[in-house]
This record gives C-alpha cells, structure tokens and sequence, in this order.
C-alpha cells in the first residue's frame, strides 16, 4: 500500500488553483443517466471515488471518457438498472444512482453501499423518500429491489437534511408525474450545484440552497455540458495547512461564500483571510489562538468534513478549545493518531477537548477516513521531524494527487509506493 513521508516544519507559500468538487460531481455524473445522449461534463477531478462511479456506469453500458478534468459520458446504450455489488461496496455515493435509474427503467437494483468507517450513515430517508414517490422497495439480505411503472410527485419531508437524500429525491422527481415538494431539504452547494446541471437539461426545479425544494416534473430531459462547482472542503484544508504551517498561500478558482462557516472560525483563531470575488489569501504569522467551542452541523454551520483538519490547528493553538461532532458518531478516529504526534486531546463521547501544544512531533499514523487522512497530512506538515501517513487510500477518495498540490506550495512531502515483488521461480 502506498505511504505519504512528510518532512515538517515548512511554512507553505504560493498559489494554487482548486480542483472541481467531488461531492458535485458524483451526483451529477448520477444524474446524466437522466438523459439519452452525450453529456460532456467539466472540472471533474481525477481521484478514486470518481474512477470507481465511471466504473458503474460502464457496467451498465454507458461510454465514459474521463481526459484531464473533463468527462464526456454517452448514456444512448444504458441497458442495464442492476448495480454491481462489488463496486457498490467500494463506494457510499453509488446510492445517488437509484433515483436517475429507477426514473428512467422503472426498476432498480442496489445494495447497500460502501465508503469510510466514520459511524452509521443509514439509507432510510432515501428508501423512504422513494416510496413516497409511488416506488415498491423490496429489501433482500443487502440487496435493495425498487420498482415504480411511473413515478408521482409527492410531498416529501426529510427527519434530517440529509444530502445525499436530498439528492436522490431531486433526480427520481425531475421526471416524476406532478409536482414534488421537498421540506427540511439539506442546504449545501453541492445541492445547488445539481440543480443548475438539472435545469440545465431541461428540468423545472427551485428551492435549491433553503430547506424547500419545488420540482415540476417533465417528461424528458436533454443532455447539456457543464461546470462542476471548486471543491470547497479541499480549499478549507489548503487553508487550514497554511494556518497550521504559520503559512502564506493564495487560492484560485474558490468560492469564498461556501465556507463563510470555515473563515470566521479561523479569523476568530487569529489567522489573516483575505478574499475577492474567486479569491481567498490566507497568512498565519503567529501561533493561533484557541476557540472555545466549534460544533458541527449541517450546512450553513461549520462542516462535519472540516472538523478533523481545523482540530490540528486547535492541537497547537494557545489555549484550550472544545470541538464537538454531531453529524457522524465515529469520526474521532483520529484523535489518537494526533495523540502519536504529541497532541493534548481527551474525548467524552461526541466532544474533544483540545488543549493546544508549542509543536507535533513525526510519527507514523494510520489515515482511518478520508477527511482523518487530510487532517494528519497537515499535522506531518506542521509536526517537527518525519511523518509516515499509511492506508492513503482514503485521502486518494477525494484529493487529487495531495502530495503533488501540497509540494507546488512548498511542502516535502512524497509518496511511497512498494516495489513489485520478482515472482518465485
């Protein structure tokens, strides 16, 4: 398995121009199934969870092309509504595909879906979801059968905003008989981004970023090209890295706006962000200083997938901060891998209590998650002497190559891949 060996104690400096969103795209990639044709898609990042979704469309017959940041994807020999199950179990996001299949067959065949171990991520709401919308579920060990001849519009009220529901109600709605109303919606740009993409083929849909979301359904949709939105969880942990490296960076094609939540906390740290129009500088001169209490929630509030990084940089703050999880039960995983490198971090139940050192210390640490992977690359890179981040597997799921972004900002940082092994004579 392949290894990231960081070399410390590196303010990092320069530019960086930001990669499209991997949590836009996979439901995007999804809803070109909506269409017959060829939807050409751009800014679509190169990285695992991308591979293994373009990997399940050509299972069910799709021609997808992925060359630099652009996916031409022709959907006219889709035939087959049947998710493998091995590829399923590689990724969570493979759920997005049940509502744009069964709109489009009339019948669906899943299972329950894979992803990183940060606690129970259930799919209730989007089964629930579904069958408002007249869909038969029939559920058969981990298998998950779905029918409906057509689809009707419904008024649908999530228990929790959650995205990936959200989501899933959008696509099955678009082609829906009626009108679908979506109530305690999640509010994240990615929703607003998979609007405008379906709109953009023809869709009639508002609401988008509030908790309501108003669909008309049509009869059929086109294919279009289109934009995926800057990845806004990998701009929060370039942030953060040059935060925590006591750095100066300036990133390009962002949206300062989707991570207002990230910069008043960081402001708040003592940390200098300045941002205009796609534009945010970060420059850390001096140790930051403690926050009393960040608590995650869904979006607008601080973001559960930046809750690890930003705990790196309260692990060397002055002072004693609380962080408290409340989107995922198991994503303090890496508390113990920071307390290898010399962090002072006790949890109780949901909350750590952090209470800030002069300096991190080399080790070698295991990523648990993909946002746990990017945390402990930014404490390698603000620890004093060498790091050895394994199981990178995860931090490939949704950072594009982090060694090769992080080194054009200076960091020393490479990757370690294992030499073949000669087979036996």
């Amino acid at each position: 398995m392949d290894k990231l060996v960081i070399e410390g104690g590196k303010p990092l400096s320069g530019t960086m121009v930001i990669q499209g969103a991997k949590n836009a795209a996979l439901p995007i990639l999804a809803a070109s199934l909506l269409a017959e044709g060829e939807t050409t898609l751009e800014h679509v990042p190169k990285l695992l969870d991308i591979d293994v979704m373009l990997s399940i469309l050509r299972e069910l017959g799709c021609h997808a092309e992925h060359e630099g940041d652009t996916v031409q994807l022709n959907t006219e020999s889709l035939h087959l509504s049947h998710v493998p199950e091995k590829l399923m179990g590689q990724m969570r996001s493979s759920i997005f595909l049940m509502g744009p299949l069964l709109a489009r067959f009339g019948e669906v065949q899943v299972y329950q879906p894979g992803g990183c171990a940060i606690g129970q991520r259930k799919i209730d709401l989007h089964l629930e979801g579904l069958r408002a919308l007249g869909a038969d579920i029939e559920e058969v060990g981990n298998r998950i059968i779905c029918r409906a001849d057509r689809l009707k519009g419904a008024d649908i009220h999530l228990s929790f905003p959650s995205v990936g529901a959200t989501e899933n109600m959008m696509m099955a709605a678009v082609l829906a008989e009626g009108r679908t109303m979506i109530t305690n919606a999640a509010r994240e740009p990615e929703i607003q981004d998979l609007q405008r993409f379906l709109n953009a083929m023809g869709a009639e849909m508002i609401g988008a970023g509030t908790d309501t979301i108003t669909i008309n359904g049509v009869k059929s949709l086109s294919p279009c090209k289109y934009r995926i939105i800057p990845d806004r969880i990998v701009t929060g942990t370039l942030m953060v890295a040059a935060a925590a490296t006591r750095g100066q960076i300036t990133l390009l094609n962002t949206c300062p706006t989707h991570l207002s939540s990230l910069i008043h906390v960081l402001r708040r740290s003592g940390i200098q962000i300045t941002t205009h129009d796609d534009i945010i500088k970060v420059s850390c001169a001096s140790r930051p200083r403690a926050i009393e209490r960040i608590v995650t929630s869904p979006y607008p509030a601080f973001p559960t997938d930046l809750q690890s990084q930003v705990m790196v940089l309260l692990a060397l703050a002055d002072g004693t901060s609380i962080m408290k999880e409340t989107i995922f039960e198991g994503r303090l995983k890496h508390v113990d891998e920071l307390s290898r490198m010399g962090a002072d971090i006790r949890v109780d139940m949901n909350a750590a209590f952090i209470r800030g050192v002069p300096r991190l210390y080399g080790a070698t640490v295991e990523a648990t998650d993909l946002r746990a992977g990017a945390a402990l690359v930014i404490a390698g890179l603000a620890a004093q002497g060498k790091t050895v981040v394994e199981q990178i597997h995860h931090i490939d799921r949704g950072y594009e190559r982090i060694e090769t972004m992080l080194s054009r900002l200076g960091a020393r940082i490479a990757r370690n891949s294992p030499v073949p092994q000669a087979p036996n004579n």
